[in-house]
């Protein structure tokens, strides 16, 4: 897939141009799911929270409120009883996969148990866009900072990608660069911290960081 792994959403220009072209065309004219699983999992989020994001509410201007051609609801915890011959076909025919935070281990169980995230290397011109743990998920794991799901066995997420995600840089009195480089320090895995005027593309193992704000690298 094409990864546009985002903190905040498509929040300034920059980071609108390069979906844009990772699309390969205008927004109006394309076909959005949105995911909310990741939601279910976090001790912040619920029913409110998740119509707001299915509704493209203010607070989800940067995702599902872009103005897309059209906007369907994709949970991942109906899949596993719906069969696959139902649900695959509405993911191929979606041009974007918008994906909401949450918990990333939660969103990580559930995209191994509905088959989602079997089906993603077959879907090479869909555009995957995370926000938080939408983004982080794809990433080989995300510290224990970051794991709010009781059930989580870990902090092990999908490893689509080889580096690590802190997002929220700066939002929150508790995600300043000094955590993150904390954070950063127990991982073992290559990592960026990015704030919500950040985002991570990454195309055909190419990674490139589009912001008009603050990111930082860290090393293995």
């Amino acid at each position: 897939m094409k990864l546009l792994l985002t903190s905040g959403g498509v929040t300034n220009p920059s980071i609108r141009s390069a979906l844009v072209q990772l699309l390969g065309k205008p927004i109006d004219e394309c076909r959005a799911l949105c995911i909310p699983t990741a939601q279910w999992g976090h001790p912040m989020c619920g029913p409110a929270s998740v119509r707001g994001f299915a509704a493209a509410e203010p607070l989800w201007q940067h995702l599902t409120g872009l103005g897309w051609g059209s906007l369907g609801v994709l949970e991942l915890t109906a899949l596993p009883t719906v069969g696959t011959d139902r649900w695959v076909p509405w993911v191929r025919d979606a041009d974007v996969l918008l994906v909401d935070g949450g918990d990333a281990t939660y969103l990580c169980h559930w995209m191994r148990e509905s088959g989602l995230a079997d089906l993603l290397p077959s879907l090479p011109d869909t555009v995957w866009v995370g926000v938080s743990a939408g983004s982080m998920v794809m990433t080989p794991r995300i510290g224990t900072y970051f794991v709010e799901w009781p059930s989580a066995p870990d902090d092990r997420t999908l490893g689509v990608v080889d580096f690590a995600i802190f997002p929220h840089l700066d939002a929150f009195p508790q995600n300043t660069l000094a955590d993150a480089e904390r954070w950063a320090a127990g991982l073992g895995v290559p990592s960026f911290a990015i704030d919500e005027q950040t985002a991570i593309k990454v195309v055909d193992g190419t990674v490139e960081v589009i912001s008009e704000g603050r990111w930082k690298e860290f090393g293995a």
